[in-house]
């Protein structure tokens, strides 16, 4: 029996995830209204971005940065697909390799995006340098998450 002035581990307000998983929800709110003109939504947004840093990139490394899996990944990639943005490439020295390159439109939408951060970042009224240390921890955090074992 736990002692009387031990806190409750499981009430909502005791945990960590709760936050996580609703700063998550209420941030990738903020970014539908900019997304929405352009097509997008913010997992398509996520893979975009990685395109635009290293196009053309395997699906699975794709799948790895975006930390999303292949049965979220592909029909992801199929609407960006339909919609012009990418192609898909099998590769030349491994052909059970399927690569995912930018056309034309998609490196055109990087420049329609450019905006994006700074607007989300003013629509957040919160102290930049704030965020900046926020998102440090968090990534810190995610590479030590993601050297645990799953418990599955």
């Amino acid at each position: 029996m736990p002692a009387p002035d031990a806190p409750d581990l499981l009430r909502l307000d005791q945990q960590l995830c709760f936050p996580l998983y609703a700063a998550s929800r209420l941030v990738t709110r903020l970014y539908q209204p900019l997304l929405e003109p352009l097509g997008l939504t913010y997992p398509q947004y996520i893979v975009l971005m990685i395109l635009w840093q290293d196009a053309p990139c395997a699906v699975s490394r794709i799948g790895e940065r975006a930390q999303l899996a292949s049965n979220t990944l592909t029909p992801l990639l199929k609407r960006l697909e339909q919609g012009g943005l990418v192609r898909r490439e099998r590769s030349r020295e491994d052909e059970r390799v399927v690569n995912i390159a930018l056309t034309g439109a998609g490196l055109a939408l990087r420049e329609r995006c450019r905006c994006i951060p700074m607007q989300l970042l003013g629509g957040m009224d919160y102290p930049v340098a704030e965020l900046v240390e926020l998102k440090r921890r968090l990534d810190d955090l995610v590479t030590h998450l993601a050297r645990l074992p799953d418990t599955a």
